[in-house]
């Protein structure tokens, strides 16, 4: 707990804290950013402190996004940490870490990491961490970009999309998860097996189904299969990205219950979309993996709901719109969310009977956990002043010229969502206003920090 004194207190009659949802002041310190107390709603303001009363807006953990493709620099024109960053905050995202590629450099050594590092540190509009990369060749700098304080290192099994960050071999795969269980770190994976998906038809042309039937269920699934193989074998800890294929479900959940310490994400696109409704040509809707039918999105949300999945996050992975062409083979493949992820999902978890306490784990405490992030993710006092002000029950129609990416390209134009954000607070400072950066024209004043891992859970 914080030993300063608060002098910023916010009241709701709905705040979101580890316990539930209830009515609640909170107490927070500007002087160190942080919590100091979760109080009852009607607690006396202490003298000299300023009070911010949401009444009935709901005061949410701010999110954490643990998947997210800034491409800054070397691809900047796609998106960058100026853009991503307001984007972020705008939608109530107050943490978010840097995927490894797509950047030029890719976070593959330390020197590469610290290119990076100084790019969003004049930039960051929310707080920055970043995931390493484990490529081939690259198994002597994992060590170096773990002490240097990654959260962990990404991998792909196939063509990442960039050939600048390579996939890894099966036996690279096997040597570097060794490496990494030998410290102590994270594998996290883009699982989908190389050798089904060559196998697999065609995706060209403007077909929807194509493309789906070009990225089956079986590849995730084998894939995984054989990371769990792979982690018993090290004793390793592995996290499943972007899981679309709910088939692998039972497959993780016996892991887990086998003792091997494997997690696993699932992002708002695949929770939310689903592959009847994608038109053919639409390639905003291309991701890799890919948006399934209905059915399988069904399942998701029970593996959301029995705790085999353990968050949700964005997988932000923008690109310009000249890239996405009506072919789906051709076209890259991702899904500009990170401003839409709060409502989108739940506009979503509503119907389905979720809460949003549910929606606070998934988005910000699970991520939390699993970058290592201990004071982030909680309205409890210690952690870091971090808020998403929700007005649950109103709704807007996004207007893709509205949202703060680089380039305004997204699934979700035109889809009437649930769930306004009021505001967003970074360490007890307010960074968002009703949809807007506080200091959209300051990009030289950004309050961000850069963050390094802190531990794991």
């Amino acid at each position: 707990m914080s030993d300063a004194d608060p002098d910023l207190v916010l009241r709701s009659t709905r705040v979101v804290t580890p316990e539930g949802m209830r009515a609640a002041t909170v107490a927070v310190s500007t002087a160190d950013g942080t919590i100091s107390a979760v109080l009852p709603y009607d607690t006396a303001v202490p003298p000299g402190a300023r009070l911010e009363d949401f009444g009935d807006d709901v005061l949410l953990p701010g999110l954490v996004d643990t998947h997210v493709h800034v491409n800054d620099p070397g691809r900047t024109e796609w998106e960058g940490f100026a853009s991503a960053t307001r984007a972020a905050a705008a939608g109530g995202v107050t943490t978010l870490v840097d995927m490894p590629l797509n950047s030029v450099p890719p976070t593959t050594t330390v020197q590469a990491l610290e290119i990076k590092r100084a790019v969003a540190r004049a930039a960051a509009h929310v707080d920055i961490a970043f995931w390493g990369g484990a490529v081939p060749g690259n198994l002597r700098d994992l060590r170096p970009l773990h002490d240097a304080g990654v959260l962990g290192f990404k991998c792909f099994l196939l063509h990442s999309g960039v050939d600048e960050f390579p996939q890894l071999a099966p036996a690279e795969l096997d040597a570097a998860l060794g490496e990494i269980a030998g410290f102590g770190g994270l594998l996290i994976v883009h699982a989908e097996d190389p050798q089904l998906i060559d196998r697999a038809p065609s995706p060209s042309g403007p077909r929807y189904a194509d493309f789906l039937a070009s990225r089956p269920r079986e590849a995730e699934n084998r894939a995984i299969a054989g990371l769990i193989e792979l982690a018993r074998k090290h004793a390793a800890r592995v996290h499943i990205l972007h899981l679309s294929s709910a088939e692998a479900l039972p497959l993780i959940a016996a892991a887990r219950n086998e003792g091997i310490e494997i997690t696993v994400e699932t992002c708002p696109h695949f929770l939310t979309l689903t592959a009847e409704e994608v038109p053919d040509g639409a390639t905003e809707f291309k991701c890799c993996p890919p948006i399934r039918e209905a059915a399988n999105q069904d399942a998701l949300w029970q593996g959301l709901a029995d705790g085999t999945i353990d968050c949700v996050v964005s997988d932000h992975s923008p690109c310009t719109a000249d890239l996405k062409v009506g072919d789906f083979g051709q076209a890259w493949g991702g899904i500009s969310s990170l401003q839409l992820g709060l409502p989108a999902v739940w506009t979503e978890a509503r119907l389905r009977g979720r809460t949003l306490p549910d929606l606070a784990r998934w988005m910000s405490t699970a991520p939390a956990a699993l970058a290592g992030l201990a004071h982030k993710g909680a309205i409890e006092p210690g952690c870091d002043a971090d808020f998403a002000v929700l007005a649950p029950e109103e709704t807007f129609t996004v207007d893709p010229a509205a949202l703060h990416h680089r380039n305004q390209v997204t699934a979700y134009a035109g889809k009437t969502l649930h769930g306004v954000v009021r505001s967003t607070w970074l360490r007890g400072r307010k960074i968002a206003d009703h949809g807007t950066p506080t200091n959209p024209t300051e990009p030289t004043t950004p309050h961000g920090r850069l963050l390094e891992r802190q531990h794991h859970t």
